[in-house]
């Protein structure tokens, strides 16, 4: 169901990333203030905070509300605010550039639709110019646009927009990135911006606002093929007979009263019955996005952590030994051999580090065959061993199933996609008896 017959806006999720300082939040701040999405109160308030402390306006302020992100003039935590256009609203993620925070840029854009990546017309491609675009294709972020900033420190060059603009396209064409377009901008006095610059005459393209209205809205998930991760099951007795509640939330696709379900792994299947919300009508469709509770014409004893689908071809893919892409974020290397606790969706199930095939530093490109361990910020390809069977899907069909994060003594040390389930393999003894404890 599209948003035009719903009445419901458009949205499209746009992460903001790019090295440390090149000047993200400031950008940000400029297309909220110059498409009149602040409060006059709040810029006032900025206003005064910039005059104590002596230096002109900044923009950034608006995003970087953590005090110590304001002493250090840094984005540490991810920063959500809302774009009302014309044309549609817009979710702006500000991701953090600074290297000790690739996970918090990471989970940052994992959601988005689109992204603006920002360097620096001074300092030019710096390693995580590298590194964010890298893994924003990684994780599956197909639009991506260059806005190459600060161009009024460099007197409105256009040698220097095109050479950064040339070495970065030749990066990006190496891991397969075809960028929307590049973008010369001074996001402090907001050239190219929302308005065309007078200083850049040179420059016949779009606006950075024009080139947000220019990105396609994704395929709607309730298109993809039904996924619903059980979160609990409530019982409730109705004259003194059991029944039990599926509740949940749909990732993708919908589901609808006499459709027939199967749970994953389990493969137990039922016909649903209603689709119910709290203290509301039942539903007569469900979409993705939705938290639901079922009721099934069977009392199925499911668990938290199955998938519910639809059963057939589109169904998800059920098995314990998986190919995946590894971002490890942990202080200490991965190593082939080592345990962590993989979660996906709603299942949490301990997994084992069968082989590194390949291991790469998104900021150099370097690579390196086979190994025994995985370094931190490096992206390595991976066989994965999990302890029973569960239910994912490849990420390319359904990425909000086909992706996991690794927990290493409680802390998120890691994150993945899923690209290939594998055939099973002989178990090690050693590797048995762990699974037996």
């Amino acid at each position: 169901m599209s948003a035009e017959t719903t009445g419901v806006r458009p949205q499209l999720a746009v992460v903001v990333a790019g090295h440390v300082d090149h000047g993200k939040s400031t950008l940000v701040g400029r297309l909220l203030v110059e498409t009149g999405n602040v409060p006059e109160s709040k810029l006032e308030e900025i206003q005064q905070i910039c005059n104590r402390q002596g230096r002109p306006l900044e923009y950034a302020y608006l995003l970087d509300a953590l005090k110590d992100e304001q002493a250090q003039g840094i984005t540490i935590e991810r920063t959500r605010c809302f774009l009302r256009a014309p044309e549609r609203d817009y979710l702006i993620l500000d991701a953090p550039g600074h290297v000790e925070f690739i996970r918090n840029m990471v989970t940052g854009a994992s959601r988005a639709d689109a992204a603006l990546l920002v360097i620096d017309a001074v300092e030019g491609v710096q390693e995580n110019s590298r590194r964010h675009g890298f893994l924003l294709s990684m994780i599956g972020v197909s639009q991506i646009a260059v806005c190459v900033n600060k161009m009024d420190a460099v007197g409105y060059d256009p040698k220097v927009f095109e050479t950064i603009r040339d070495r970065y396209s030749t990066f990006l064409r190496s891991i397969g990135v075809s960028p929307a377009g590049f973008i010369p901008v001074s996001a402090r006095e907001g050239g190219n911006v929302v308005k065309p610059c007078r200083h850049m005459p040179w420059h016949g393209g779009p606006t950075v606002m024009e080139m947000m209205h220019g990105f396609h809205l994704p395929a709607e998930r309730s298109l993809q093929p039904f996924r619903m991760p059980v979160q609990d099951v409530y019982r409730h007795a109705v004259d003194g007979i059991d029944h039990r509640m599926v509740v949940g939330r749909i990732e993708s696709g919908n589901v609808r009263p006499g459709d027939r379900v199967v749970f994953l792994p389990s493969g137990k299947t039922a016909t649903v019955r209603s689709l119910e919300r709290f203290q509301q009508p039942p539903l007569r469709v469900a979409n993705a996005g939705d938290s639901i509770g079922v009721t099934l014409d069977e009392q199925l004893y499911v668990v938290r952590g199955e998938i519910m689908s639809h059963p057939g071809k589109a169904a998800p893919q059920v098995g314990s030994r998986l190919q995946a892409d590894v971002l490890w974020l942990g202080r200490s290397p991965l190593k082939l051999g080592q345990t962590c606790l993989l979660k996906l969706g709603n299942t949490e199930i301990p997994a084992r580090i069968e082989s590194i095939l390949r291991s790469l530093d998104p900021a150099t490109l370097e690579t390196s065959e086979g190994g025994t361990a995985v370094e931190r910020h490096q992206v390595a390809k991976c066989v994965i061993r999990l302890r029973r069977p569960i239910a994912f899907d490849v990420y390319d069909v359904v990425p909000e199933t086909g992706r996991f994060v690794l927990v290493d003594n409680y802390v998120i040390a890691g994150g993945g996609i899923i690209r290939a389930i594998l055939p099973e393999a002989v178990l090690s003894d050693t590797w048995q008896s762990h699974l037996t404890l």
